[in-house]
């Protein structure tokens, strides 16, 4: 999979306008924690999401991201967690060992 950095509030904003073109997915991820290395793994080695903008944040840097991104869209935070954003809105949400590749592919695919 082919990460976008994600390390600021306006970078946030350009996913939520951008998610009104295409989805968008944010997987926030803990550099202290072996699930969310174990969840990365497994989504690096899903392949690619063709049309879907994929951010990677570290929430333990980027806290104040990590932060605003549970607040604009309205989802408890987790650590690790995926959100799929379309249109202004998390409309998927997975954390810990359920985030799967294939399952957000799924997802992906009803938007399209």
């Amino acid at each position: 999979m082919t990460w976008l950095p994600l390390t600021g509030l306006t970078e946030l904003e350009t996913i939520l306008l951008h998610s009104h073109q295409k989805p968008q997915l944010i997987f926030k991820h803990s550099t202290r924690c072996s699930v969310s290395f174990i969840a990365k793994n497994r989504l690096d080695r899903g392949g690619e999401l063709p049309g879907v903008d994929c951010h990677y944040i570290d929430l333990i840097t980027y806290r104040e991201v990590s932060n605003a991104i549970a607040e604009k869209l309205q989802v408890v935070h987790q650590s690790p967690q995926v959100l799929l954003i379309h249109k202004g809105e998390c409309v998927f949400e997975e954390t810990h060992n359920a985030i799967d590749f294939e399952e957000i592919a799924e997802q992906v695919a009803r938007l399209q």
